[in-house]
């Protein structure tokens, strides 16, 4: 048996405890016939990302999963990993070029892939080891790389199979482009915005007469690539305007028809629009339906084109002011109108994306949908909590098309080739020109990578083996449940579901466990523009990552956003203190020959059983929590069993016994002291590992480490009811003896006679054979039990408690004129302290200069001495009454 440190330092143990688990392998996993499997695959973060607060809280979830099951005889298995992340990383390795004096444009793919593998091996560990701070318990064994050879391989398998069912086609269609990460986007990776903006409106010329049709646009950038004005068909203002022609005064008067469309919002500005099919998704099946064509007039860089006539060169909001100007000089300009709308920006780098009509890879979703949603609606996936299921619903059914091809660099590249001399494309992993039937021929590799989340949809199979039949996948997959966060359901949670149905037939995992965003403490979320971002490696290096880890789970429910105080931090190392404090208590009275923790029943008394009885409770309580998902109730349980139950109640309880000189009965309460903290630091265990394992380690007969050790198992023979509701029942009348104490300001060092009046023959019962908790615990000299009701005296201070009444006689308490003497003081600096609020509340120039905050400061403190006064001047009735 090792001693424990006199302080808690968790700096001094962490690192060397995560050692230790790494050096024995015990967060390996292994297949085994003779357990069951549980498997759980982490989100895999940027691989040259950070470590955050949503990152620290959502893989403390995971970890207490995986802990839980490990410890109840599972074979756990949890497959850390990290993402490529094609555009944030080729964003950085751009970046970091550009300092060096180096264009991408200016180097080949292969010279730009080698800086991006150096950057990924500089970077791409980062998030590791600071996961490995928070102390997460994966399979390290079987980490992955969403670029490691055998998920590249399953990401060819996967595009080559659903190109051959018909389901990945190439095709002109309109697209999210980021101008500023000069590549398409698919629709989950836009992000709409709210913002306040405008709506123009435009004359438009008829060319064969005079007058002119009014449109409205909240884009006249794009007013160069109109190739009709359309109308609705019912629309009794434009009916005989049908098949007559108007002109773009901007673009020397070209030519566009007017067409009719129900697709037309009569309602929305004059009723006629402008339709441009390069460059707006809706615009583009109108124009499909009406044979228009297309003409686009933008860039990649969000630059208009020679197709623009003037404005080629202007970039989109240089050339918008342009052509405003332009209209208004021509007299065509009809104004403006505020506009409220949500507008799509990259989600990556906030730029507002442009729509543009592209040559790209899609995936044609509604046949890989439908299996998706009527999983969810047959009740075959659960996704908690319930209520974000309408967005899964939601999503799947107006999914469109995933446009999966990226004009990047940095990624799994299109297995897609291109005969050079004619219009033959041949999807394969190799080149096809050493294969039958395509000899003689040359072709060209696509330059275009795969959405990053084409691979990512694979990752609860592809981590596993995929698609081979390897004994991991056999035995750990379809997985447990995924932990995530609810931003990315339509991202990440509905392409790993249709591509599993799809792939394996199976869903990739039953339950869906969605987590909030962690805030700061004003409620925002943290970002860099703000500065209010936590780092949690400096919370983990100040507090130690128990608290840390218990702070994030504690008070926190599925799905909700929380708040995050550092103040909770340090009272959750508090907590940790603690626990600590009572190990040493315990082993500092543990003799050398105390080596388990065997005690014997019979020789157990009431708040022995109690205690016991409490901790079977807590295990039931904790377990069906765990296994409900419910880990912030969970973590209470467990928080609220040690702080006041075993803590301030039971060590205290039992003090006497250790400190007595009857060494049989002391043996046998310090055997129920380490039962209890055996038992407490398997159930906590999960949330606070390190601490838990530390302390473990410093018992006697350690045979196993605590990560391995068994979860602790509800035993109904160690639930006392008749001793644990008696205990509880004298732990309330000593509650009610020390608030009455307080209340009268009585010092701890005065004890009284207590007088218990009670004509219930059960209660008595209770009080005779809990009488010494009494004495010990509730300042007094002696205990009488009677039901002698001329025991009452109206000058004694009264306790009324359920079928019984404490009387504590107040003349041996209190001095009652030094007590009129304090509370009178007391009196007179509640009353100054009003006077001086209310008078500055009464003060107008005050009340007219004083920023909001400091006004209801005021406020406050006036409804704060007003109470104060209340209560003192009821304390000194009470006085009064027995001078």
């Amino acid at each position: 048996m090792k001693e424990l440190n006199k302080t808690y330092a968790p700096k001094e143990f962490e690192e060397k405890i995560y050692d230790y688990w790494m050096d024995n392998e015990f967060f390996r996993a292994e297949v085994d016939e003779n357990k069951k499997p549980y498997s759980i695959v982490m989100p895999p973060p940027n691989v040259t990302g950070n470590l955050h607060m949503g990152h620290a809280l959502n893989n403390t979830i995971q970890d207490i999963l995986i802990r839980t099951k490990r410890m109840q005889g599972y074979s756990a298995l949890w497959i850390p990993g990290t993402d490529h992340a094609s555009i944030s990383t080729e964003s950085k390795v751009v970046e970091k070029l550009k300092k060096e004096g180096i264009s991408k444009d200016e180097i080949s793919r292969e010279e730009f892939l080698e800086h991006a593998w150096d950057w990924t091996h500089e970077y791409g560990g980062n998030i590791v080891n600071q996961l490995k701070k928070l102390g997460v318990s994966c399979d390290w064994s079987r980490q992955s790389f969403t670029l490691d050879e055998n998920l590249s391989h399953a990401v060819e398998e996967v595009f080559i199979e659903l190109y051959e069912k018909g389901l990945i086609y190439r095709g002109n269609r309109i697209i999210n482009w980021c101008p500023s990460c000069e590549t398409s986007i698919s629709d989950a990776e836009v992000e709409h915005i709210e913002q306040d903006g405008h709506i123009w409106h435009f004359k438009y010329p008829f060319a064969d007469r005079d007058g002119g049709i009014e449109i409205a646009t909240t884009r006249p950038e794009t007013i160069p690539g109109d190739l009709a004005i359309a109308v609705n068909p019912e629309d009794e203002r434009y009916k005989d305007l049908i098949g007559e022609y108007v002109v773009i005064p901007v673009m020397d008067n070209k030519k566009i028809p007017i067409i009719a469309d129900s697709y037309v919002d009569m309602e929305f500005g004059s009723g006629a629009v402008k339709i441009t099919p390069s460059h707006d998704p809706n615009d583009f099946e109108v124009g499909a339906r009406h044979d228009l064509g297309q003409f686009i007039i933008m860039d990649g860089k969000g630059y208009l084109n020679e197709n623009a006539g003037a404005y080629a060169g202007l970039e989109r909001f240089e050339a918008r002011k342009k052509i405003i100007a332009d209209f208004e000089e021509k007299g065509l300009y009809l104004g403006e109108k505020h506009h409220h709308n949500a507008v799509g920006h990259c989600e990556r780098c906030k730029t507002v994306i442009e729509p543009l009509i592209s040559k790209q890879w899609f995936v044609k979703m509604k046949p890989l949908a439908e299996p998706a949603l009527r999983e969810y609606r047959e009740g075959n996936l659960n996704i908690i909590p319930e209520r974000f299921g309408k967005i899964y619903e939601n999503w799947l059914e107006n999914i469109r098309d995933w446009n999966i091809s990226r004009q990047l660099w940095w990624g799994h590249r299109l297995p897609v080739w291109y005969s050079d001399t004619d219009d033959e494309i041949v999807v394969s992993r190799e080149d096809p020109s050493n294969t039958p039937g395509h000899e003689n021929k040359t072709y060209t590799q696509d330059e275009d990578t795969l959405d990053t989340w084409f691979s990512s949809a694979l990752w609860p199979f592809s981590t596993m083996g995929w698609p081979e039949e390897t004994e991991d996948f056999k035995y750990f997959y379809p997985t447990n449940v995924l932990v995530t966060g609810y931003d990315i359901i339509f991202f990440w949670v509905i392409r790993m579901v249709f591509s599993a149905l799809e792939q394996t037939g199976k869903l990739p995992f039953k339950d869906v466990l969605l987590n909030g965003l962690v805030r700061d403490d004003q409620g925002r979320k943290m970002s860099k523009s703000l500065g209010n971002g936590i780092d949690p490696l400096d919370i983990i290096d100040e507090y130690g990552a128990d608290a840390l880890r218990f702070t994030l789970v504690t008070g926190n429910t599925p799905g909700n956003d929380m708040r995050f105080y550092t103040k909770r931090v340090e009272a959750n190392r508090n907590f940790a203190n603690k626990l600590w404090n009572a190990t040493r208590f315990l082993m500092m009275n543990m003799s050398d020959e105390i080596e388990d923790s065997n005690f014997n029943v019979e020789k157990l008394n009431y708040e022995d059983k109690w205690i016991i009885s409490k901790l079977q409770r807590v295990v039931k309580s904790m377990t069906e929590k765990i296994d409900k998902y419910e880990i912030g109730l969970a973590a209470s349980d467990i928080y609220d069993f040690i702080w006041s139950d075993f803590c301030d109640w039971y060590i205290e309880i039992v003090k006497p016994v250790l400190y007595s000189d009857n060494a049989e009965e002391k043996n046998n309460t310090v055997k129920v002291l380490l039962y209890v903290l055996e038992n407490i630091l398997k159930l906590l265990h999960p949330f606070m590992p390190y601490i838990t394992e530390e302390i473990w380690q410093a018992l006697p007969n350690r045979g196993t480490a605590l990560i391995v050790s068994d979860w602790p198992k509800y035993n109904e023979k160690f639930v006392f009811e008749k001793e644990e509701k008696a205990t509880e029942y004298i732990e309330n009348a000593i509650r009610e003896i020390r608030n009455a104490r307080a209340e009268m300001n009585i010092e701890n060092s005065k004890k009284s006679n207590t007088i218990v009046y009670t004509k219930d023959s059960e209660i008595k019962e209770i009080f005779e054979e809990l009488k010494n908790l009494i004495l010990n615990l509730g300042y007094s000299n002696s205990v009488e039990i009677t039901d002698d009701e001329t025991k009452k005296n109206s000058e004694n201070i009264a306790i009324v408690l359920d079928r019984a009444e404490i009387q504590l006689p107040l003349k041996e308490l209190v001095d009652f004129e030094k007590e009129l003497a304090r509370l009178q003081k007391d009196k007179k600096e509640a009353d100054s302290e009003l006077k001086r609020a209310k008078g500055k509340l009464s003060n107008e120039g005050f009340v007219s200069k004083a920023p909001e905050k400091l006004i209801e400061e005021e406020k406050a403190k006036v409804s704060k001495y007003e109470e104060i006064l209340k209560t003192v001047e009821e304390q000194i009735a009470k006085v009064e009454k027995n001078l």
